[in-house]
């Protein structure tokens, strides 16, 4: 797990939080040009994101269902995109339990979880290994981009 952007994910003994820098002290990098062109293709125009949230998942990898809740404002989009191997993505309600859908998000596919949606309990039940050439020993490659402040 890494970040880019103006601000970045990090975890230690403090907890989960956005952070300005790198835990080695330096600023994270920038967002690529290409990544905030997604970004622009399907989020708001008025505002690019603070944070993009880089996670590799190998083929044993799993992410439980959660809401991302840990942004100011909510009313700003998640934009997740998928790279390389399968992924099947859970999305429930705004509540823990009841019912749920699942979909296969294949490499390029992009999710924007916004308005009703944006704090929908989601998660990752598995990963499909073999299913993508990008990665030379497979795997997959999520980019989350949010607005944090």
């Amino acid at each position: 797990m890494t970040s880019a952007g103006r601000l970045g994910w990090v975890s230690d003994a403090k907890g989960y939080r956005y952070e300005a820098t790198h835990p080695r002290g330096m600023p994270w990098p920038a967002i690529p040009d290409p990544v905030l062109d997604i970004w622009r293709a399907v989020g708001p125009a008025d505002r690019l994101p603070d944070c993009c949230l880089i996670n590799f998942y190998d083929k044993d990898a799993r992410m439980g269902l959660h809401q991302d809740r840990d942004e100011a404002d909510f009313s700003w989009p998640v934009v997740s995109v998928s790279l390389g191997d399968d992924a099947l993505f859970r999305i429930g309600n705004l509540t823990r339990g009841g019912k749920t859908e699942s979909v296969w998000l294949r490499s390029g596919d992009v999710v924007v979880m916004g308005g009703d949606a944006r704090l929908t309990y989601h998660g990752v039940d598995r990963i499909k290994a073999g299913t993508s050439m990008l990665l030379p020993n497979g795997g997959r490659i999520n980019l989350t981009l949010r607005v944090v402040t």
